[in-house]
């Protein structure tokens, strides 16, 4: 009976992407109907990033659990907003996915700091994916934690500020507004 119960939850599970429009491979991108910290430094209304990988789950780098498989319909209730989805020209999904999964047990990188030992959302999206050559598909960016007026926010000064650091206004990163808008990437509403 226990094997019957976990049987079906998989197949309802792998149910939930395609009823969504998903493949494996896909980006979820959380846009947000309010401005945050995130949004208030980098393009759009974007705030998050996670990977579809199939069989109704998502490989995802999030706060307090570092880089773990989540639910996907657990992801798509979990805040206010909603997703988009983002299909990668040209990646090699299978080798991208592989090498997304290289990353799960990491702690999350709350410092958005570019280092082996904890990674953020949209680092493992630029990490993982490659073309079938093996070529990184997503390049790092300057960093900004600065609002239109090119002035970084009290907010990242005093969020830095706190563990002693400087704010790593341009150092080599990602965020996901801004890999939302690569040309490698076609958004997409969620059916």
């Amino acid at each position: 009976m226990k094997y019957a119960i976990f049987a079906l939850t998989m197949l309802l599970a792998g149910c939930a992407g395609a009823r969504h429009g998903l493949r494996r491979g896909d980006l979820l991108f959380h846009v947000v109907s309010q401005g945050n910290h995130i949004t208030d430094v980098t393009p759009g209304q974007t705030d998050h990033v996670a990977i579809y990988v199939g069989r109704g789950q998502v490989l995802e780098a999030i706060p307090r659990a570092g880089v773990v498989t989540t639910l996907l319909d657990t992801v798509l209730l979990r805040e206010a907003g909603y997703y988009v989805r983002g299909r990668v020209r040209g990646a090699d999904v299978e080798q991208s996915l592989r090498n997304a999964r290289q990353y799960l047990g990491l702690p999350y990188d709350s410092l958005f700091l570019p280092t082996a030992e904890a990674i953020y959302c949209s680092e493992l999206v630029q990490l993982a994916f490659v073309d079938k050559h093996g070529r990184r598909l997503f390049h790092t960016i300057p960093m900004s934690f600065h609002d239109e007026t090119g002035s970084i926010t009290p907010y990242w000064q005093q969020f830095y500020g706190r563990w002693g650091l400087t704010v790593p206004e341009g150092e080599p990163g990602t965020n996901p507004g801004e890999l939302s808008q690569r040309k490698a990437v076609v958004i997409k509403k969620l059916k």
